[in-house]
């Protein structure tokens, strides 16, 4: 019972990658480290809210029954998890996706990018 719970609040990069392959995306994926470090590399299809922002006023638009599934930098960096707590507390249902940036680039999905930097330069967290 414990690991059935456990997929209830979290999910991994390639289940988040098969489901972007599918057109299958029933979810926001969210990034929420800083706007520098979004630009300099983040997960296709990812909107940042950086953690310390997200509030009700940032979420308004979105209906509460909306999924989020947010990421960080990776294993080392629990900022996906203190907003997995913010959206929660809001009434979101939220899911977190296991490694993060660092995660991603280990599973080698690429990231998109605003500017261009080296892969490891994108792995920061300012969160």
């Amino acid at each position: 019972m414990h690991f059935s719970n456990r997929l209830t609040f979290e999910t991994d990069c390639s289940d988040v990658f098969s489901s972007q392959a599918s057109g299958e995306v029933d979810f926001v994926l969210v990034d929420v480290r800083g706007p520098k470090t979004y630009e300099r590399g983040h997960v296709p299809g990812a909107i940042n809210i950086p953690g310390r922002l997200i509030s009700a006023e940032w979420l308004q638009a979105y209906p509460n029954t909306t999924l989020f599934v947010v990421y960080c930098a990776g294993p080392h960096c629990n900022g996906a998890t203190k907003a997995a707590v913010k959206l929660a507390a809001l009434g979101y249902p939220v899911k977190e996706m296991l490694g993060g940036v660092t995660g991603w680039l280990d599973e080698g999905f690429e990231l998109s990018c605003a500017v261009e930097e080296s892969t490891s330069s994108a792995i920061g967290c300012d969160c």
